[in-house]
């Protein structure tokens, strides 16, 4: 279209006056990169434009005129100021003298003096550098007619990455697998153009501490931070925290960068079964006591003191089908305590084989062999007092009178007579 001329920088000009016939119209804007691909962008004129000419009685409003496409500014310019811009220039210029003025944001509105406007040329400059993170764009007009003028302030990469956190805290299992937990996200915030390379942010681990079992066990998302397990074979015992060094940058990872750390804390899980310390024993208990204390059984576990996959519990397995022994934990939560429940009895049994495991509140990760102690138990034999009996004779009763009958058993019964 002959009509229109476009600059370098984008901007669409007209090269004689434009009557539109309908409401809008529409044409096309084609650019080429610099692979030589071509892009293209339909763009509308959606509003009848309006031309001003000067006659003697003034400034009066005709029925064509201009049209002031949308422009870019680049912020931070090192000018000089004032910085000439675009100049405003009506279709009747050559017909008549015009006189211009603007209103509206960076002119007589906050923050006002940015841009100003030669009253018989129609230059617009800007007047000092400008800020994208301050305010992205400026909304003006022609101060003799409602033609808006907008003013869009193009985003240098002046800012940096920032890390919302330092350091980062995260937790994760040792036995987790590889790659099947996401288990803790850095952030980092950029002010720049978030449309635009300038302002997307990628993120890159640079090291980690320490570096066993290998020196890659997490990876991070390059997008979006979030880390997750890469390697397995975690080990709290041996190994349990983690710091990571990470890098965020804009520009693809290639542009302005900070660094920031992520600490990764081991919990634990139960890959170590308790074991008994003694897993034979023999000892001897006395008969007819109950809540006698037949044994202790102490054990070891190599998982973190105070957690479920530390603590521990027991069981009698085998060797007390009358129910005679009990088994608790002890206070030290690594103690089985063997009592007497029910009186033992010499004469019945002399000898019980108990056998005892041990679990962990936690159940174990992996398969791992219950350890089992076997406690031989034997009762000891009590000699009990002697049994008196007193029998009381009739005073009516003869010498040969039958008073009772006993049978001993043993030798500890004695009888005493009472006249």
């Amino acid at each position: 279209d002959k009509r229109f001329d476009v600059n370098m920088d984008g901007t669409v000009t007209l090269k004689r006056p434009l009557t539109l016939h309908e409401a809008y119209e529409v044409f096309s804007v084609h650019a080429w990169d610099a692979n030589g691909k071509k892009h293209t962008i339909e763009s509308p004129l959606d509003h009848p434009p309006s031309a001003f000419s000067r006659s003697l009685a003034g400034l009066k409003r005709a029925k064509r005129g201009w049209v002031i496409p949308p422009f870019h500014v680049p912020e931070n310019s090192r000018g000089p100021f004032p910085m000439k811009l675009v100049q405003i220039r009506s279709a009747f210029a050559k017909e008549t003298e015009m006189v211009y003025s603007i209103t509206g944001e960076g002119a007589d509105q906050d923050p006002k003096g940015i841009f100003t406007v030669e009253r018989l040329s129609g230059n617009l400059f800007v007047t000092q550098p400008l800020d994208r993170e301050k305010k992205a764009s400026y909304r003006a007009s022609i101060a003799e007619s409602p033609m808006e003028i907008l003013i869009n302030v193009i985003d240098q990469n002046d800012n940096k990455p920032v890390f919302t956190q330092y350091p980062f805290n995260g937790h994760v299992h040792e036995a987790t697998g590889k790659g099947t937990c996401i288990f803790m996200t850095v952030t980092a915030t950029d002010a720049d153009d978030p449309e635009t390379y300038n302002g997307i942010v990628n993120y890159a681990i640079v090291s980690q501490e320490p570096p066993f079992p290998k020196s890659n066990m997490f990876d991070i998302n390059i997008l979006s931070g979030t880390i997750r397990v890469r390697e397995p074979d975690m080990d709290r015992e041996q190994w349990p925290r983690y710091t990571l060094l990470i890098v965020a940058a804009d520009m693809e990872g290639k542009g302005s960068s900070t660094t920031g750390t992520a600490v990764i804390t081991i919990t634990d899980s139960n890959d170590n079964p308790p074991q008994f310390e003694q897993t034979s024993l023999s000892v001897s208990v006395p008969e007819n006591k109950v809540g006698a204390v037949v044994a202790k059984l102490t054990v070891s576990d190599g998982d973190e003191v105070g957690s479920p996959a530390w603590s521990t519990k027991y069981r009698i397995i085998s060797g007390d089908k009358g129910g005679f022994f009990n088994v608790s934990t002890g206070p030290s939560q690594l103690e089985g305590i063997i009592t007497t429940v029910k009186p033992l009895d010499f004469e019945k049994t002399k000898q019980y084989v108990l056998s005892v495991i041990v679990e962990n509140d936690d159940p174990c990760i992996n398969y791992f062999p219950t350890s089992t102690a076997t406690v031989t138990v034997n009762v000891e034999y009590v000699k009990e007092p002697p049994k008196v009996k007193v029998i009381s004779k009739p005073k009516d009763s003869t010498v040969d009178t039958e008073l009772v009958t006993y049978t001993a058993t043993d030798d500890s019964l004695f009888i005493f007579l009472q006249p």
